[in-house]
């Protein structure tokens, strides 16, 4: 019988997803959630202008996609005042985080990366053989000054901060990106994942040099944009990092449909003013439904919200667990002490309001049971 030699590596590793989908978890429970505030997804949805421009793409999905979005990338270095050959267009971060470390990181090459932090990261580190360092949030916020003292310490190849962050959604300043810029090791790079830097104050916005090698900057259609589920996202660094991305990524891999979605809902302005109300205000009524609990808020620039449950991660498993049982899907952190909290993703008035009614109960029973 033959079967497929699988590298030594690949037959290591966990079978395991650094997620479970709400899909999962619904067929799992038999039962669809009546309020899906978990995913860090925009339940706003995108632009009109987006929807528009996706729709009339559908009849022409026969053909590839242009496999440079030049049209895209053309736009955002208008946007961010950049040449457009030092932005790369992917699946999402994650599938750009995944030809970045692709590029970097052989067997046994140290990475720098906070416990806690997006996991996606760590399942690419650990899938081309790096060896992850992980150091502990200093509060509720990712610590850049630890992170840059390791990886002197380790000779790591990539550190990894989120800013703002996920699970958390704090943030540290501009400025403290900057130090950290400053105090990169030679021959390293520091890979700051931006996803939800739309919707974070100006002051957490670092200033970065077009051509500053030291640093690959990651955004995001899902979050700000509503378009997650077109899977769509872009890298900016400098041009000769950029450009080692045509060796190795996929080609093809972002269709038609998702590059004139996104490059509708870059154009579409008033609606992404509209979206940082939305969001602000989403993010305003999930602290006022914790404060009328007893339970207080995490100070956010993203569009979810990280509620602590004021006990320990038992506790707030539990009370995801009795949520759950109401139809409502949130998430939490997986890691102490930030595992304390559960985190809500903004969303429609109706969706909060199910969360608003299912949560005094929840906490009831979560506490019974332990």
């Amino acid at each position: 019988m033959t079967y497929p030699r699988y590298t030594r590596l690949v037959s290591s590793l966990p079978a395991s997803v650094p997620f479970i989908g709400p899909e999962t978890l619904e067929r799992e429970r038999g039962a669809p959630f009546a309020a899906r505030l978990g995913a860090n997804e925009n339940g706003f949805g995108p632009s009109p202008r987006a929807i528009a421009a996706m729709a009339a793409e559908a009849g022409e999905v026969w053909k590839y996609g242009d496999s440079t979005s030049l049209e895209l990338r053309q736009a955002l270095a208008a946007h961010h005042g950049r040449p457009e050959n030092t932005i790369v267009v992917g699946e999402g971060v994650d599938g750009l985080l995944g030809c970045l470390v692709r590029l970097i990181i052989e067997t046994g090459d140290a990475v720098v990366t906070s416990a806690g932090a997006y996991p996606t990261f760590n399942f690419h580190v650990e899938g081309f053989g790096g060896v992850l360092h992980k150091l502990p949030y200093k509060g509720d916020h990712e610590d850049p000054q630890a992170l840059i003292a390791k990886a002197r310490e380790v000779g790591a190849k990539l550190i990894y901060i989120a800013n703002p962050d996920n699970p958390m959604g704090t943030w540290n300043t501009g400025a403290a990106i900057e130090a950290m810029i400053a105090e990169i090791p030679e021959g390293c790079l520091l890979v700051l994942d931006e996803a939800y830097i739309e919707m974070a104050p100006e002051e957490a916005v670092p200033q970065v040099a077009v051509d500053d090698p030291r640093v690959i900057r990651m955004r995001t259609f899902s979050k700000h944009y509503g378009l997650a589920g077109a899977r769509i996202g872009y890298a900016m660094g400098a041009a000769e990092l950029i450009a080692q991305f045509e060796k190795i990524r996929n080609h093809f891999g972002v269709n038609r449909i998702a590059q004139a979605g996104a490059l509708a809902a870059l154009a579409d302005t008033t609606w992404s003013a509209f979206m940082a109300r939305l969001i602000a205000g989403a993010r305003g009524r999930i602290a006022e439904i914790a404060a009328e609990n007893g339970l207080e808020a995490v100070p956010s620039a993203t569009n979810f919200v990280a509620v602590d449950c004021g006990r320990d991660g038992a506790y707030a498993r539990a009370v995801l667990a009795e949520l759950a049982k109401a139809d409502v899907f949130v998430r939490m952190p997986g890691v102490a002490p930030l595992d304390r909290c559960i985190r809500i993703s903004c969303g429609p008035d109706a969706e909060l309001d199910l969360l608003a009614k299912a949560l005094p109960e929840a906490l009831e029973r979560a506490a019974a049971a332990l």
